[in-house]
């Protein structure tokens, strides 16, 4: 019976650790999947549409037919390029800020696209809605640590600084719990935005094995201020006390 036990345990746990590790790669595998089906089809497309032109123009240039292999990839370079260089002029900005209007007021549409452009804004540094850095904050109750990100700061009407930091349950469409604390009660977590958000999406399966910081309540005015030096991208106008 012992032996029949000893084997069972064995079988959980190597069906515990194979379910883990495939899970793993199934969260690397899915979005280079889901990247490649997508540039496949946009690297096709524009290919389907080009191909038939390039011999006009081949020989209408060089007096030569030529055949161009990986015209759907250059042009896409080439669309991606042009599209960055009319969004970064105020002509494009306005176009975008139209496009954006008309998307949000289609039914069904507007949500996908809101929720992906709010998704997008929070990689975007350059953004004022982008997700700054990720901590650890003690949430619902002391002693628990959630990881969470910081997205703004501000002064309440007792003039004390609070730090506004976002706890996500759901990044599409964005959902979870907002919270405004002091910077005394956040941890630099030392990951970056990236890290955090692969970390929260794969439950904790894609995450570092160990942490650059201790997870515990400071014990002292001396481990507070010691906490928020690492908050780093903290605005330095309206740092500390009023």
């Amino acid at each position: 019976d012992s032996r029949n036990t000893t084997t069972g345990l064995m079988t959980k746990k190597v069906f515990k650790h194979l379910r883990a590790k495939i899970f793993a790669g199934i969260l690397v595998i899915l979005p280079l999947g889901i990247t490649f089906l997508i540039l496949k089809f946009v690297f096709n497309t524009l290919d389907s549409i080009l191909d038939p032109l390039i011999p006009d123009i081949t020989i209408s240039l060089f007096n030569h037919l030529y055949y161009l292999p990986g015209v759907g990839i250059i042009a896409f370079f080439l669309l991606l390029y042009l599209i960055g260089l009319i969004t970064t002029n105020v002509l494009g900005r306005r176009l975008i800020s139209w496009g954006d209007h008309l998307f949000t007021t289609i039914p069904v549409v507007k949500n996908i696209y809101t929720s992906s452009k709010q998704l997008t804004d929070a990689f975007s540094a350059s953004r004022k809605g982008s997700f700054r850095q990720a901590v650890f904050v003690e949430f619902p109750q002391e002693g628990n640590y959630v990881l969470g990100f910081v997205t703004n700061e501000l002064t309440d009407s007792g003039h004390q600084k609070k730090v506004t930091v976002f706890i996500p349950t759901a990044f599409i469409p964005p959902q979870g719990f907002l919270l405004f604390l002091p910077k005394e009660k956040i941890f630099p977590s030392h990951l970056t935005v990236e890290e955090a958000i692969k970390a929260i999406m794969s439950v904790g399966i894609v995450a570092p094995q160990t942490l650059s910081i201790s997870l515990s309540s400071p014990k002292s005015e001396k481990e507070s201020v010691e906490n928020s030096k690492g908050m780093k991208y903290l605005n330095p106008k309206i740092e500390g006390g009023p």
